[in-house]
Order: structure tokens, then sequence, then C-alpha cells
């Protein structure tokens, strides 16, 4: 190691021969994650034999996501997503990614997900109010299922998609815990050992793909303009060249959003309810704000301006738990603050820890929707809140997402209450996304 880089950049403690520190980002990733930043703003860390560097501060994690994006593509955590999910956009890098994105942001255009707010509003009511009283839900569970119909609901609009999404809804768990596995493991011989969880994760992503790959055929063959998702990807034109997406892109397209697009929401939904459970003040005035509001109505997208509380209560959980890890590769020399990389070189950014950073937000551990009022949220230094990455490569589906926790939020919290139940202790797993371990929660009528 060069002896420059070895005075710019402090190594992390505790690097173990051949597997350097990747047993505890395994073992324990948030905690050293969170470790790692009190370092230095630019910190070294070895995934097996080879380093890569963490980037903490907020300039400079800006620097990588955004001013300099061009000189970074996506990671070796990603080439390994690419390997199970294809080259969708979470996955694809450079000239490609771009092109993708052009054609499928008319999906996720604001006009678009008020559409797909309608459909939203009335499963979100529907599904919440086949609950009773009494009833001990896992809440987990609950969102997984609300996120992935609301998934296949946008995406098929037409009965040949309920195949793909009950076989979806059979294989994220397994597909999730597989992705896990590989994304953190150093030896990448163990991905290839015929052991049974490596044969179940394998045969739930040909059955995922298998599906998929039906409806998209049917969906060609017919032409017909079934006014979802699926729709627009097949008729997307480059500008450009007036070039359509072939059938595979679209299927990497289709599964990324599936799997990726379902995961993050169901989380999301499923800590804020926990936070909820744990603060019946600040659920009371989720509630309130939703009959001031909605005077007993459904919800509707012009709404969610209106609910300016709930807006909070969301930001604050995706302060909480937002991606804890983001990868890039420098795909040229490249300097970041005082370091100088070479081309090739890993770099790990964390929104999970820069967020519960104590020198960039107050008491951070705490659940405090307040902290966003303008005049308390100005204090928070620039960059330091990027709950859906940042840049040419923020996730294209966050406005889709947000609209449907919001409603989620504003449906459950006015009809129930979703209370902890005691000596369940609920704890933060860790896969693509932190998800809590287990979240039984009793339902109380308001």
């Amino acid at each position: 190691m060069s002896p420059v880089l070895d005075a710019l950049a402090p190594t992390a403690p505790d690097r173990l021969p051949l597997l350097g520190h990747a047993l505890a980002l395994r073992r324990r990733p948030l905690d050293f994650l969170q470790s790692v930043r009190r370092l230095g703003d630019v910190v070294r860390v070895y995934l097996g034999p080879r380093p890569a560097y963490v980037v903490n501060d907020p300039e400079l994690v800006r620097h990588v996501l955004v001013t300099e994006a061009r000189r970074f593509d996506k990671g070796a955590f990603f080439d390994k997503v690419r390997a199970i999910v294809g080259n969708g956009l979470v996955s694809s890098n450079g000239a490609f990614h771009l092109r993708q994105r052009r054609l499928m942001q008319p999906a996720f255009h604001r006009g678009q997900i008020a559409g797909y707010a309608d459909i939203m509003s009335d499963y979100i009511t529907k599904w919440s109010a086949s609950w009773r009283p009494g009833q001990v839900l896992s809440v987990h569970d609950e969102m997984h299922e609300i996120a992935l119909t609301l998934i296949g609901k946008t995406l098929f609009s037409s009965d040949l998609g309920e195949e793909a999404v009950a076989e979806v809804k059979r294989s994220i768990p397994i597909i999730r815990d597989g992705v896990t596995r590989r994304t953190l493991s150093p030896v990448e011989l163990l991905e290839k050992l015929p052991t049974p969880a490596n044969r179940r994760f394998e045969q739930a992503i040909v059955r995922t793909r298998r599906v998929i790959d039906q409806v998209i055929e049917a969906y060609r063959a017919d032409d017909t303009d079934h006014h979802d998702l699926l729709t627009m990807l097949l008729r997307a034109r480059d500008r450009d060249t007036g070039e359509t997406m072939t059938a595979e892109q679209v299927s990497d397209e289709v599964v990324t959003i599936m799997l990726a697009g379902s995961e993050t929401t169901a989380n999301t939904m499923a800590w804020a309810f926990y936070r909820l459970g744990q603060h019946t003040d600040i659920a009371d005035r989720v509630a309130a704000e939703a009959a001031d509001v909605l005077g007993g109505r459904r919800v509707r997208y012009d709404d969610l301006e209106r609910l300016e509380y709930t807006g909070r209560v969301l930001s604050e959980v995706v302060r909480l738990y937002p991606l804890w890890l983001v990868m890039r590769r420098s795909v040229t020399d490249v300097r970041i603050g005082d370091v100088p990389l070479p081309r090739d070189t890993q770099v790990i950014l964390s929104p999970l820890a820069m967020h519960r950073d104590p020198e960039l937000f107050a008491d951070p551990l705490s659940f405090d929707p307040d902290r966003w009022l303008p005049e308390r949220a100005a204090a928070i230094p620039k960059h330091a809140f990027i709950p859906f990455g940042s840049g040419n490569r923020q996730c294209i589906g966050d406005g889709f997402g947000w609209t449907e926790a919001m409603i989620a939020l504003t449906t459950i919290a006015a009809r129930w209450r979703l209370t902890p139940v005691p000596g369940r202790p609920v704890s933060e797993a860790v896969a693509a996304t932190v998800y809590p371990s287990q979240l039984p929660m009793t339902v109380e009528a308001r």
C-alpha cells in the first residue's frame, strides 16, 4: 500500500488475515459502519485481501454520488446483484444506465403517481378493514403483502400478472436472504456450493423469471394498452434512436422493480408503525391530522401536501432506516478529498451511519418528527440527508414509495392503533435493506 494513502486514510482496526474486515461487515454491519465514521472522513477497510474506502463526510459523499459521478460505476456489491436480477436500473452502468433511466422516467412522473395513488388508497383501505380489534398481526408481513400487491397492481393491471405477483411473494424471502449472503461474502466459492440454501435461491430466481417473462410475452403478443407500468415500459422509445427495450431489458427492469421497490417500501412502512407504536402521542397526532384533512374519506394524492405532520413522521422514519450500504467503484484515477484513489477501487457509503451521526443530527437515535420543521431542518448540514441516494443514481421510484407509505400511514393510523406485543423485542436485521427481526403488534380500534 502506498505510504501516501497510509498517511491520508487511516485503516479500520481488527483486520483479519485473508478476510480483512469482511467478517465484521457481515456479522455486525451497522455497528461496524458507524464505528468507522469516528476514524475520519475517508477510512480504509479490507473486503478480503483488497482495500476499499469508506467515505463519511457529507460533502465527499456528494462528490462521489453527484459531482464526480461519471468517475464511478456501481461497484462489486452490484456486480453480484446484476448476476441475480440482470442489468436493471439498480445494477446497470454508464450509457446504458442513462438510456434506461430516460426510458423509464415517464412511468414515475408525478402525473402517473397521482393515478397510482387511487389504486393504493383503495387497496390499503380494503386490506386494513379486514383486521379485527384484538388481533395480533405480523406487521412486517402485512406491509410486505401490501407493497407487493400494489407493485403488482400498478405493473400488471390485467389478470395475467397475478401468477407473477404470487410467485414473487413466495420467493422474495429466499431471494432477499440469498442476495445478502452473496453480497457480504468474502469468498465466492461459498456461493457456488450445492448447499440446500443455494439450490433454493437459484430455483426461486428461475421461477420468478419464468412467470415474469410469460407475462411480458403475452403483453407483447397482444399489444393492448393495459394502462399500467408494464405497458409503458414496453412502449417506451429512446428519444434519439426511436428504439424500444428488448424483452430481456423489460424483464430485468420488472424484476428489479418488484424486488427492490417492494422490499424498500414495505420495510419503511413497517418501521413507521413500529415507531408509532412506541410513541402513542405521535400516532395520535397522525390520526388527528388525517381526521382534519380528510374528514373521514379516503386519501387522495392531492391531500399529501396538506398532511404536513405525517410527512415529517415519514422523513424521520427514512432518516433512521435508509439505505445502509451504497457501493461505487472508480473507473478512472480519482481524488476523494485529500485521498487519491487508483482506478478500480471500491468505495463504500452508508446513508444510515451518516443519518445517525451525532455531529450531523442532534440526538440522532431519538424519534423526533419535529426535527423536520423548517426552522430546525435548516440547521442540518447540507447533503447529510440522502435516504434515497443522490445524483443520477437516486432511486427512480422514491416518489412512488413515498406516496404509498404516506397513504398507508394516514389510512391505517386514522382507523387503528397498533400496539407492540410485550416481551417480543424488535431488533434491526440486515439484508439489502434494514428490516425488523419481528414485528408482532396488537390491533386496537380508535
